[in-house]
């Protein structure tokens, strides 16, 4: 094992690409859309579905869009599993966490850089006409801002240190040992049956733009599907969830004492 004089600046290098990756995203998922960067061209000048489906241009962009989101997601599910994430415990260590934030981080920067819009393209739905043009943008940003402040509410119920590998190298470097050995059986059967906390609310961030072309749609689909695969939850699960919400919200409401679940 690396002395911690490695081991920590690598577990804070993997947090700072993670982070800054994560306003990336937000910009990529939110922003763009939002604010009709991708939107080059007047809706007259568009093609329809049958004409965008036979122009190679365009299924050139929706097969190169479709190699980067099967790349992300073939990357985040095989560093995932069990027998990978034991060969990776077994050479790095503590820094397995770190190395596999990294590695997302990385597959969803090459998913933003080299992301091809297809603005000639049909589209399922578009504001164009006011009152519309105007109040759909906005309520989509609201839902936008909705959404983004509940996923970075449940990262911090779930404990963000921990999800961004800073806790691991922290525990070690202490001689605490694994913070997942401390998780009550609840804990761990949560994450379990739960890969993505953050279901619903990315959702609602995929879809609800005020325009929908062919590659948001692809994004969409794909990741709805990916995501709705690995949301496992029952009713332990959610009551669990419930209970941590609320001990959280009694921590920072101010000094209590709050028996650990």
């Amino acid at each position: 094992m690396a002395p911690a004089l490695l081991l920590v600046p690598a577990a804070l290098a993997s947090f700072v690409l993670a982070f800054g990756t994560g306003v990336e995203f937000v910009c990529f998922t939110s922003l763009q859309p939002l604010l009709g960067v991708t939107q080059k061209l007047r809706p007259d000048t568009r093609q329809d579905w049958l004409t965008a489906l036979q122009d190679p241009g365009v299924l050139a962009a929706l097969a190169q869009d479709l190699g980067l989101v099967l790349l992300f997601m073939g990357q985040h599910s095989l560093m995932a599993a069990e027998p990978v994430k034991t060969w990776m415990a077994q050479h790095f260590g503590v820094l397995q966490r770190s190395l596999y934030v990294a590695c997302t981080a990385l597959a969803l920067q090459v998913v933003i850089r080299y992301w091809e819009p297809v603005p000639e393209g049909p589209v399922l739905w578009e504001a164009q006409s006011e009152p519309w043009v105007t109040w759909v943008p906005l309520l989509c940003f609201v839902m936008h801002i909705i959404a983004w402040l509940l996923i970075f509410s449940i990262l911090l119920v779930f404990d963000y240190p921990e999800l961004m590998g800073l806790k691991q190298v922290y525990y070690h470097v202490l001689g605490l040992g694994e913070p997942l050995a401390l998780k009550s059986p609840r804990a761990l059967r949560l994450f379990e049956h739960l890969r993505h906390p953050v279901c619903v609310e990315l959702l609602t961030v995929l879809w609800a733009v005020p325009r929908l072309g062919l590659d948001r749609i692809l994004l969409a689909a794909l990741l709805t599907l990916y995501l709705g695969l690995a949301h496992g939850l029952d009713q332990q699960d959610l009551r669990y969830l419930h209970a941590q919400l609320q001990r959280k919200l009694q921590l920072l409401s101010g000094p209590h004492d709050v028996d650990a679940d």
